[in-house]
């Protein structure tokens, strides 16, 4: 019975290894994830940061002449 033990052992380590190294692989996708969100929200916060700017001159150069 000492080898069906050591097998089952062996197996029951390697689908431990195969599921955390899963979990791993799906923490850096979701990391991944966040930081793509993360800069898109940036990129507009930007753009519309731009557009505020610009429209702020517009409108002093109106008031001015």
């Amino acid at each position: 019975m000492g080898f069906i033990d050591d097998a089952k052992e062996t197996a029951e380590t390697a689908g431990r290894k195969m599921k955390d190294a899963f979990d791993d692989a799906a923490d850096r996708v979701g990391d991944k994830v966040d930081e793509a969100k993360a800069d898109a929200n940036l990129k507009k916060a930007q753009a519309e940061k731009d557009s505020v700017e610009k429209r702020n001159e517009i409108k002093e150069e109106l008031r001015d002449n």
